[in-house]
């Protein structure tokens, strides 16, 4: 006995892209898995999971009347894939691509936040070579320098450089304490 899912050509169609959508979605699930897992490359991975979110944004726009939601769709068709989900829906870009730009950013203020440790130890050096050493004028810069290094996330806490200067900057302010 052979079961009929459609009447006509129109309901085929939408049968046929509604599998296309399923397996699309299920195949970025496992995709994203053997990538987590390291059991393919970021090498491989990238163009598979382009060529998968090409197809998924190119399917999901001819779909957009049928299925306005593929969360919805996703539930429906209680599929279990989250992670699909997530590279197909929401980020819409493979990981290694969302990566390499977050870590691109972190990069960049990164160094920013080490050229102003630099101009900030400059600075004090400047000033302490000038002979500016009234606590007023080197406090506001020995402040700017400790407070910079403690942005950098870089270095470790027990980094000698920010030891050093958290040492030296306690002792500071106790010496402008005794001095007022």
């Amino acid at each position: 006995m052979e079961v009929k899912l459609w009447n006509d050509k129109r309901e085929r169609e939408m049968y046929e892209n509604f599998a296309e959508l399923f397996a699309i979605i299920k195949a970025t699930e496992k995709l994203e898995k053997a990538y987590v897992r390291d059991i393919i490359s970021p090498a491989e991975y990238e163009p598979e999971c382009q060529k998968l979110i090409a197809h998924f944004k190119t399917l999901a726009s001819t779909l957009k009347d049928t299925v306005p939601s593929i969360e919805r769709f996703h539930d429906t068709y209680k599929m279990d894939c989250p992670a699909a989900l997530n590279r197909l829906v929401t980020s819409g870009v493979p990981a290694t691509v969302e990566h390499r730009a977050a870590a691109a950013m972190a990069a960049t203020t990164s160094a920013a936040i080490v050229a102003e440790c630099v101009q900030n130890f400059i600075t004090a050096m400047d000033s302490l070579k000038l002979n500016m050493v009234a606590v007023d004028q080197v406090h506001p810069l020995l402040s700017d320098l400790s407070s910079s290094l403690n942005k950098l996330t870089i270095l470790p806490p027990d980094f000698e450089g920010k030891t050093k200067m958290r040492n030296g900057w306690q002792g500071f302010q106790r010496w402008g304490q005794q001095m007022s």
